[in-house]
């Protein structure tokens, strides 16, 4: 086992990870840039460094920074968490050059899943079903045509090392596929340096569908069953369920054998997640790989009983698999609801500020809330905009959902303006509750709606009309 980890990231995660290393009796290192002086992370490590200005890019995403903190520190590994660079091949080939130990799979594994093209052809060969579009990189717009034809509209053009919606344009129709070709391309240029496209078939309605993988340097590989993570916006997640309710046990079945079955052909190790789309005959694509822990991995861990980090940071220091596959037994249902500090009534506007009062939904059988706030902490304006995360397990969904509406009416935050509104509606729709939502769900069927009656709301408050 390791014996010093610096943790390098920030906030609600990086409390998870410290909390974890010093239940496994290893010292952290946490890093903190010049504004997040007095944030949770530095004050429960057993060591702090700061690492820069507040600019993302001169401190969490700086892979010199990070790494340089690690060395002086004499931390013997990192944790990346999620987001900054979790996923970056150049960083982790860093930490292998010099010696640190790199709590995630290889810098070659992160490399082939990253790029997007990569990863949809190296699934096909391993025989996991893949969403039709093209056979490798698209090289010019009459190679595109081509293809839309084969396939039919609508498509997506999608940048090979794209993610959370970069380089990504929508083809409804033929007499639009010259201009978003031309677009994607450019952004894409813009972006990542290279005009490397690919086109796929848009699969819709569909259910976002991910597997939740652990493997070690023992040639193990297990699943900890599916989550349904449909509901989103702007392919930014703001629900998830786990097990995903309304899922036909064989379909079930055949996902989670498949990730398993990906995730041995290519000899992944440590935590990571195969991610799918289901349309509504049940049968499911392989969309992409995240070779990270994600941040809805406590409800995994609620209807299984593994700890995720700890087998993370276990797998890194060269342990087996605690656990086999028949040793996990997945029990009742868990929600996840992602607390933003954001304004849904004004375009999900990001907030930032001080925190006057704090009530946390902590108490109670089943609730999970994990979160780097404290009162009169003052919320910076330089990062992602979620501050906390309520978990609940219960043995139904029905009793799950009333649980996670009992856990959301008692968050209580003053001084910022928060998405906790949001959630409590849709934790109440009748179509989340029953598992018929898709990727597009919230966006063309719930959000405009919810938005006409809060104004109509709000306007009949001001006028007097509510008393």
């Amino acid at each position: 086992m390791m014996k010093k980890v610096l943790v390098a990231n920030r906030g609600e995660i990086a409390v998870r990870i410290i909390r974890a290393l010093r239940e496994l009796g290893v010292k952290s290192v946490a890093v903190f840039s010049e504004v997040d002086r007095h944030a949770t992370h530095a004050e429960l490590a057993d060591e702090a460094i700061c690492i820069g200005p507040a600019k993302t890019l001169d401190s969490y995403a700086n892979p010199v920074a990070i790494l340089s903190a690690a060395l002086v520190t004499g931390a013997d590994a990192i944790h990346p968490g999620y987001g900054f660079l979790s996923e970056r091949a150049d960083f982790v080939r860093l930490c292998e050059e010099v010696g640190v130990t790199f709590i995630g799979p290889s810098s070659d594994i992160i490399e082939t899943m990253g790029n997007k093209n990569h990863a949809r052809q190296t699934m096909k060969e391993a025989g996991v079903p893949i969403i039709p579009g093209s056979d490798g990189l698209i090289q010019d717009l009459n190679q595109a045509q081509s293809i839309a034809e084969t396939i039919g509209y609508p498509l997506m053009i999608k940048a090979s090392d794209g993610g959370g919606g970069k380089g990504m344009r929508r083809v409804n129709s033929a007499d639009e596929l010259a201009d978003k070709f031309k677009q994607a391309q450019m952004e894409t240029q813009s972006i990542y340096g290279n005009k490397d496209l690919y086109i796929e078939k848009v699969i819709q309605p569909a259910r976002h569908i991910e597997v939740q993988i652990l493997g070690d340097h023992h040639g193990n590989v297990i699943h900890l069953g599916e989550r349904d993570c449909s509901i989103q916006r702007n392919q930014q997640k703001l629900i998830e369920i786990a097990p995903a309710i309304g899922l036909q046990e064989a379909t079930r079945q055949a996902i989670c054998q498949t990730a398993v079955k990906a995730c041995q052909a290519i000899g992944y190790t440590n935590a990571g997640t195969i991610e799918f789309l289901v349309d509504e005959q049940d049968q499911f694509y392989f969309m992409e790989m995240n070779t990270r822990l994600q941040v809805e991995h406590p409800i995994s861990e609620m209807i299984t009983g593994v700890d995720i980090v700890r087998e993370q940071i276990r797998i890194a220091s060269g342990d087996p698999l605690s656990v086999t596959q028949d040793d996990i037994h997945f029990n009742g249902v868990s929600i996840e609801c992602r607390v933003n500090a954001e304004d849904p009534r004004n375009g999900f506007l990001p907030q930032a500020g001080f925190i006057e009062r704090l009530l946390l939904p902590s108490g109670g059988m089943g609730v999970r809330v994990e979160t780097a706030l404290y009162p009169h902490y003052t919320i910076p304006s330089f990062y992602d905009s979620m501050i906390a995360k309520i978990i609940v397990h219960e043995a139904t969904p029905e009793m799950a959902f009333k649980v996670m509406e009992r856990a959301l009416y008692e968050f209580n935050i003053k001084g910022v303006v928060s998405n906790i509104e949001l959630l409590e509606a849709l934790i109440l729709n009748k179509y989340v509750q029953s598992g018929q939502t898709h990727t597009n769900w919230f966006e063309q069927s719930f959000y405009r709606d919810w938005l006409r009656i809060r104004q109509m709301i709000d306007q009949a408050t001001q006028s007097g009309g509510i008393g």
